[in-house]
């Protein structure tokens, strides 16, 4: 296109005399249409170059943000878990499926007042009588939800609560399959060693991890 330009430039040109009619040429408008046609091959170009840019990881962020609806979805966001650890999560997603239901929470007598509100955590409804030092994965003693944007609550994950009263000093309880559960130790100074699982949310830093930062408490 730029030689097309510089052949067609050329031509004129040599039909100028001087450089009085060159200034004439110049200012007659005659090279606006080329001029025009330049600008158009540009811009196209910088278009197309612009369109091969890899696109950002914005797709990946608004999945991390979705709950995790399907075992499947689950797997996929889990998939380093030791697999004996990865059935054991699925397990408590089967345990806690009707809890996504808040009501039916309430139901089975957990409480309708949230014990805390945290940041990159949520609302947590806690069940007192499931406070033990046995470990049960599928019995956790405390749900945590978020609000979507209608109000509604929204299960994220689950919450598991053994007194440090039943277990040596700063000795850990048994807990999932394998290494990766983090437990915390005197959690808001409640007594209790407590272990976030995001089963129904996906947490990008770690299932285990006790904050998630893809979720913003309304």
């Amino acid at each position: 296109m730029k030689n097309l330009f510089r052949a067609a430039i050329s031509g004129q040109i040599k039909h100028v005399a001087n450089i009085q009619s060159l200034n004439r040429f110049l200012w007659s408008g005659q090279l606006i249409p080329y001029v025009m046609i330049l600008f158009a091959s540009l811009l196209f170009s910088a278009c197309e170059k612009y369109s091969d840019k890899p696109q950002t990881n914005s797709e990946e962020q608004l999945a991390s943000n979705k709950g995790i609806k399907t075992d499947a979805d689950f797997l996929v966001n889990y998939s380093g878990l030791d697999p004996q650890t990865l059935r054991e999560l699925q397990q408590v997603r089967a345990a806690t499926a009707k809890y996504q239901n808040i009501e039916n929470a309430f139901a089975d007598n957990y409480d309708k007042d949230p014990v805390v509100i945290l940041p990159n955590m949520g609302y947590h409804f806690l069940k007192l009588e499931l406070v033990s030092p046995v470990f049960d994965l599928r019995k956790p003693a405390i749900l945590v939800y978020n609000k979507k944007d209608n109000g509604n609550f929204e299960l994220v994950a689950v919450e598991y609560a053994v007194p440090m009263s039943s277990l040596p000093p700063h000795v850990a309880p048994e807990g999932f399959t394998g290494n990766d559960d983090e437990w915390n130790e005197n959690t808001l100074n409640t007594g209790w060693w407590t272990l976030h699982a995001w089963v129904w949310k996906n947490n990008p830093d770690g299932v285990f991890k006790p904050m998630n930062s893809s979720v913003i408490v309304q």
